[in-house]
C-alpha cells in the first residue's frame, strides 16, 4: 500500500535539535563518551520544592482532567508572577498553560495565522519557528541580523521587510540559538511599528530569566499599549530547569486565549495534571534556584566564550543571554579532512571527536554551530580539548 500524507505534514520536517539528542545518546549506549554540547536544556535537577508537589498531588488523587487551559489556581499565578518579574498587567482569563513553551507557540501561531499570511522570523531562529509557520498555511519571511550587533534584531530590518500580507513576527529574546537579547529600546520601537501596522508580535520569552552583565529579565508585555499586540510564550523548562514536565504558559488577549484553549481541548486536552501542581508551586515560591543557575552560567559562558576563541579559525559573538555559544566554523570548512559543510561536519564531530553539536543550518546560518554550555566546567573542557584537537589540523592549513 501506498502511503499519501497530508499535504500539512510534508511541510514539515523533524526536529534537528531532537535528531542530535537521539544520535548522541545512541552512542552513550554503545558505552562511548561524548561531550554532548547539543541538549537545549538545563543540566540542573528540579528544585526538590517543586518534586516534593508533584508527589504531594500523586498522594492526594490529582490525577484527573483538569480544564484545557489548566486548574484556575494556576492560571492565575501565571499572571500575578509575570506581572511581579516583568510589570505586565494580565489576568487569569488571558492566561493558559501549556504542555511545555513549544505547545504555546504552535497553538498560538495555528490560532492565528491563514493560508499565504506572512510572518516575519528573525535569523538566526530557533529550529521550530519555520515549520511552524508552514504547518499553519503561513510564509516564513526571514530577517538577517548582523554578528556585529550579536544578532540582535533592530526595528529598521522589520520595518523593511514589513509587506501587505505581513500577519505576524516572531520575536526570541534571549534568543536560540545565539544567545542574542535585544535592546529594550529597541524591542519598543518594533512593538510600536507592529502596533501602527496591526501586526502581532509572538514573544518566545523560554529564555528570559538568564541574562549576563547586569542585564535585566525583560518582557515586552510590560507595556500595557502593547498587550493587544502581544502573546507572550513562556516556559518553565528553563526557568525551573521542568525540561521533561512540559510546562509552558501563554499570555494574550482573551480572546486569542480562548481561541488556543479550543485548540488544545480538541488536541492534547489539558496538560498533565501532576505538571500543573508543580508548576504552581514553582510559580509561587523564592526563586533563589534560578539566581544560583545564572551565576553558574555566567561562569561557564565566559570560560567557553575564551576556549572557543583560543582555537584558530574560530570567531564567537558573546552570548548575552540564554545557554548557547553560536561560533563561526565557517573558515574551517573543507580544511585538512575537516568537512565541506557544517551538517556534515557536525556528523563527523560526533563520529570521530565524540562531541555533540548543533549545525548552524538547523538555524538559518550555514557555517555556523550551535553550542550549548547546559553541562559542567569539566564536561566544557573536554569538549573544548576534543574540538582544538580535531580542528588543529584544519587550521593549520587554511
Amino acid at each position: 500500500m501506498t502511503i499519501k500524507f497530508a499535504e500539512r505534514v510534508n511541510r514539515i520536517a523533524s526536529s534537528p535539535t531532537l535528531a542530535v539528542l537521539m544520535a548522541a545518546a545512541e552512542y552513550k549506549a554503545r558505552g562511548i563518551d561524548v561531550v554532548d554540547f547539543g541538549p537545549g536544556e538545563p543540566d540542573f535537577p528540579t528544585p526538590d520544592h517543586i518534586k516534593r508537589a508533584a508527589v504531594q498531588a500523586l498522594e492526594q488523587n490529582f490525577t484527573k482532567y483538569t480544564a484545557s487551559g489548566g486548574i484556575l489556581p494556576l492560571r492565575e499565578a501565571i499572571a500575578k508572577w509575570h506581572g511581579a518579574q516583568f510589570g505586565s498587567k494580565y489576568e487569569s482569563g488571558e492566561a493558559m498553560f501549556t504542555a511545555g513553551g513549544k505547545h504555546a507557540l504552535f497553538n498560538a501561531l495555528n490560532a492565528l495565522i491563514e493560508s499565504g499570511d506572512e510572518v516575519l522570523v528573525p535569523v538566526p531562529y530557533w529550529v521550530s519557528y519555520p515549520d511552524m509557520v508552514k504547518y499553519a498555511g503561513g510564509v516564513p519571511v526571514f530577517l538577517q541580523t548582523n554578528v556585529e550587533d550579536g544578532f540582535a534584531l533592530r526595528a529598521a530590518a522589520v520595518e523593511q521587510a514589513i509587506g501587505p500580507r505581513t500577519k505576524m513576527i516572531i520575536m526570541n529574546s534571549p534568543s536560540n540559538p545565539s544567545g542574542a537579547v535585544i535592546p529594550s529600546e529597541e524591542y519598543e520601537r518594533i512593538m510600536e511599528l507592529c502596533r501602527r501596522r496591526d501586526i502581532w508580535v509572538l514573544a518566545d520569552e523560554c529564555y528570559s530569566h538568564f541574562i549576563y552583565d547586569g542585564g535585566k529579565p525583560f518582557s515586552i508585555a510590560k507595556s500595557a499599549s502593547a498587550t493587544p499586540h502581544v502573546i507572550v510564550a513562556g516556559s518553565l523548562s528553563k526557568t525551573f530547569a521542568m525540561t521533561g514536565w512540559r510546562a509552558g504558559f501563554a499570555l494574550a488577549p482573551k480572546p486569542v486565549i480562548d481561541a488556543m484553549t479550543r485548540l488544545a481541548s480538541q488536541s492534547t486536552s489539558n496538560p498533565s495534571s501532576i505538571t500543573q501542581k508543580a508548576a504552581l508551586m514553582a510559580l509561587t515560591s523564592p526563586m533563589d534556584t534560578v539566581a544560583a543557575m545564572l551565576v553558574e552560567y555566567a561562569k561557564r559562558r565566559a570560560h567557553i566564550l575564551a576556549g572557543l576563541r583560543a582555537i584558530p579559525g574560530i570567531s564567537c559573538a558573546a552570548p548575552q543571554g540564554a545557554f548557547y555559544m553560536f561560533p563561526d566554523v565557517s573558515k574551517l570548512l573543507g580544511r585538512n579532512g575537516a568537512a565541506g559543510d557544517t551538517p556534515a561536519l557536525a556528523k563527523q564531530m560526533l563520529e570521530t571527536a565524540h562531541v555533540a553539536l548543533v549545525a548552524g543550518d538547523a538555524f538559518g546560518a550555514p557555517g555556523y554551530v550551535r553550542i550549548s554550555y547546559a553541562t559542567s566546567m569539566e564536561r566544557i573542557d573536554e569538549g573544548l580539548r576534543r574540538m582544538a584537537k580535531f580542528f588543529a589540523g584544519a587550521a593549520a592549513a587554511s
